[in-house]
C-alpha cells in the first residue's frame, strides 16, 4: 500500500498533464493494492475523480459514450477492482503539523469536507488543495476528529518536517508525548523505517522509552507529488516508491483499520521491491534485544520451570506495559533459532495454561511465525486493563526493563492503584508545570490538549531532570542491624519501601551493594559536567548501563544502572552522546 500521495489537485504537485487514470496505472505497475489520495487540506483529486467516472457512467446510461470514453470507462473499472483506492485528506494543524485522515471508499466527499471544514480549513480554500491554509484547529483535535468519523488517523512523516515528534525543537516535550501517544492516533508515517539500529524512529516508539509507553504502528508512505521519481532529484519520490506491505484477510477498509487498532506490530513492513528475502520481523526483534517491552525463550517445555518463565513473563507484561514474546529463539541474532518441534501442540498448551493460572483473564495471541526457515511460537501480551494480574492467584510479577520480578508490596499497591483508575470514568488531564518538575508522565489515556510551550528564556535554566531509567536510593533506616532502604524507580516515580540487599531484585540489589559499599563516591573518579557527571560505565544483562551523579541542594544524588533509554538531555554529554 502507498496511502501517502498526492494528486494534480494539490497546489505544489510538480508535473503536468497527469491525469487521475495515469496515477492509477502507475500504482498497477508497482504492485500497489491499496492507494490513498491525500491531497494537501482537501478532497478535490478524490472528488474529481469520481466525477469524471460519473460522467462517463452517465453517458454509458444514455447510449452516447465515444468509443475512446469507453475504452476509458473500462480502464477506470478494472483498476478500482483490483486496487483499493481511499479518500482522504493531508490535514495541516497548527504549529504546521500534518497528519493524514483515511477513509472507507463509501464516505461522500460531503462528509470528508464536512471534517476538513469542522477543522477549521476556510471555505473558500476547500479546492485550492494548498499546506498553509492559516489558522486550524489543533494536532489533538484532528486525531479525535477524524477518529469518531470511522477514519484511520496517520502522523504524516512523524520523524520530518511537519511531523509529530517534532525533530530539530529544542522544547516541547510534554507536547511531543502528547502527539505521538494519543489514544486517537492510530499509526506513525515514517522516512527511516528500512533502517536498523536504536536511533531509528520505530525503535524510538516501540513502548520501551519510559515516557513514551505507548507502542506505535509504523508505517512508510512515498508522499508522491509526481508520478515517477526525479532523476534530478531522488528525494522527490513518486507513486509506490515508498510502499508498506500489510497483511489483511481482506482487501477492505475495515480490514487495514482493524491492522491499526490491534496489538499485532509484525503485519505491516516496509515493501522491498527488488528484495531477495523477505523481512523477518523475528531477527529484527533479536537485534533489539530484550527490553521492557520483549522476551526471547529458546523453550517452553514444563520441566526445569522452562514454561512457567514465560508465564511469568506474559504476567509480567500485563501487568506493566504489555510486551512480545518469542519461543524457539535467544535474545542474541548470531545464534541460530532452536525451533519448536511441534508448534500446533505447544500453542494449545500455552494457552491454555494461561487462560487456567494467570488471572484476572487476559487475552493473549498465541501463533506460530517463522524465522531462518525455523518454526516458531509468538504471544503478544496487552497491558492490562484490570491489574494486579497473577499466576495462581498469588504470584504477581512485574517488569524492569529486561527482567521479570515478583513484585513487592508497594508495586502490588500501585498495580491496585492502577486498576482502579483504569475502571473509572476518563477524564483530560492538563500537563502542567508540576508534572514536569517531577518527571511524572500521565499515561496515554490522561493526556489532554498540551499547548506548545514558548521556549525558555535563555537565562532562566531550569533544573536537569533526573535519569528515565534505573534507580534511585532515597532513603535508608537501620533497625536491628539490618538497613532497609527506600528505592525510587526512575523510569515511573515509584516508591518502594523497606526493601533489604537480601530480598532485592537483581538492579536493586546491585544498587544497594554499591550503596552499603560507597556511601559517598569519591568525587574525584567522577566526570562531571556542570552538576551532573558519570561514575560508572559497564555492561549488565546484554546493555551499557551507567551509574549517575547530580549535585542537587547542596547534596550528590545517585543514579543506578541507567540504560541508554533513560538518558536525556544534559545527560548526554556525560555519557558521551549527542544532546536531544
Amino acid at each position: 500500500m502507498d496511502v501517502h500521495l498526492h494528486t494534480p489537485a494539490s497546489s505544489d504537485f510538480q508535473e503536468s498533464g497527469i491525469t487521475y487514470l495515469d496515477i492509477l496505472q502507475r500504482a498497477e505497475a508497482r504492485g500497489l493494492d491499496i492507494l490513498a489520495f491525500t491531497d494537501h487540506n482537501t478532497v478535490a483529486g478524490y472528488r474529481a475523480l469520481r466525477e469524471e467516472i460519473d460522467d462517463l457512467e452517465l453517458l454509458e446510461r444514455k447510449g452516447r459514450l465515444l468509443p475512446e470514453e469507453k475504452k476509458r470507462l473500462g480502464e477506470y473499472r478494472r483498476l478500482l477492482e483490483k486496487i483499493l483506492l481511499l479518500p482522504g485528506f493531508e490535514f495541516t494543524a497548527t504549529f504546521g503539523f500534518h497528519i493524514i485522515g483515511l477513509f472507507a471508499p463509501g464516505t461522500t466527499v460531503r462528509e470528508i469536507e464536512h471534517i476538513l471544514l469542522s477543522l477549521n480549513v476556510p471555505p473558500d480554500q476547500l479546492d485550492l488543495g494548498s499546506s498553509t491554509v492559516g489558522a486550524t484547529a489543533d494536532v489533538l483535535t484532528a486525531y479525535r476528529l477524524i477518529n469518531q468519523a470511522g477514519g484511520i488517523v496517520i502522523a504524516a512523516h512523524a520523524n520530518s518536517t511537519n511531523g509529530v515528534a517534532m525533530r530539530g525543537f529544542g522544547f516541547g516535550g510534554q507536547t511531543k508525548i502528547a502527539y505521538t501517544q494519543d489514544t486517537n492516533l492510530h499509526a506513525l508515517e515514517v522516512t527511516d523505517l528500512e533502517q536498523k539500529g536504536r536511533r531509528t524512529t520505530a525503535a524510538f516508539f516501540n513502548g520501551s522509552k519510559p515516557e513514551y509507553p505507548r507502542r506505535m504502528h509504523c508505517i512508510q508512505g512515498s508522499d508522491a507529488h509526481r508520478l515517477s521519481r526525479d532523476p534530478h532529484n531522488q528525494k522527490n519520490l513518486g507513486v509506490g516508491d515508498r510502499a508498506t506491505e500489510v497483511l489483511v484477510p481482506e482487501l477492505t477498509f475495515a480490514s487495514l483499520r482493524d491492522v491499526f487498532l490491534a496489538n499485532d506490530f509484525a503485519v505491516t513492513r516496509p515493501h522491498r521491491a527488488s528484495a531477495k528475502e523477505a523481512f523477518d520481523y523475528i531477527l529484527a526483534a533479536r537485534e533489539e534485544g530484550e527490553s521492557i517491552v520483549q522476551s526471547f525463550h529458546e523453550s517452553a517445555a514444563q520441566r526445569g520451570g522452562r514454561q512457567y518463565a514465560v508465564l511469568a513473563d506474559v504476567c509480567a507484561f500485563a501487568n506493566t506495559n504489555g510486551g512480545t514474546i518469542y519461543v524457539g529463539v535467544g535474545p542474541d541474532p548470531k545464534t541460530a533459532p532452536v525451533e519448536v518441534p511441534n508448534v500446533a501442540e505447544l500453542i494449545e498448551q500455552l494457552q491454555s495454561e494461561i487462560d487456567r493460572k494467570i488471572t484476572p483473564r487476559l487475552e493473549v495471541t498465541v501463533d506460530a511465525q517463522e524465522t531462518r526457515g525455523k518454526k516458531i511460537v509468538r504471544l503478544i501480551v496487552p497491558r492490562g486493563s484490570d491489574p494486579p494480574y497473577a499466576i495462581d492467584d498469588n504470584k504477581i510479577y512485574v517488569r524492569e526493563e529486561t527482567e521479570t520480578s515478583l513484585a513487592v508490596r508497594d508495586e502490588i499497591v500501585q498495580l491496585v492503584r492502577r486498576g482502579r483508575a483504569e475502571v473509572a470514568p476518563p477524564r483530560l488531564a492538563s500537563v502542567g508545570p508540576v508534572a514536569e518538575e517531577e518527571g511524572v508522565v500521565p499515561p496515554p489515556a490522561e493526556i489532554g490538549i498540551v499547548p506548545l510551550p514558548a521556549p525558555p528564556p535563555s537565562e532562566s535554566r531550569e533544573p536537569i531532570k533526573a535519569p528515565l531509567t534505573g534507580v534511585e536510593i532515597v532513603a535508608t533506616e537501620e533497625r536491628d542491624g539490618i538497613k532497609y532502604h527506600t528505592m525510587r524507580d526512575l523510569r515511573n516515580g515509584s516508591i518502594v519501601k523497606n526493601v533489604t540487599r537480601s530480598s532485592a531484585r537483581r538492579l536493586w540489589h546491585y544498587a544497594i551493594t554499591e550503596k552499603e559499599a560507597h556511601p559517598t563516591p569519591d568525587t574525584l573518579a567522577i566526570a562531571w559536567v556542570g552538576a551532573i557527571g558519570l561514575w560508572k560505565k559497564y555492561q549488565r544483562a546484554g546493555a551499557t548501563r551507567y551509574d549517575l551523579v547530580q549535585r542537587a541542594d547542596g547534596e550528590l544524588r545517585l543514579y543506578y544502572g541507567v540504560t541508554e533509554d533513560g538518558i536525556h538531555g544534559e545527560w548526554k554529554k556525560v555519557v558521551g552522546g549527542e544532546e536531544e
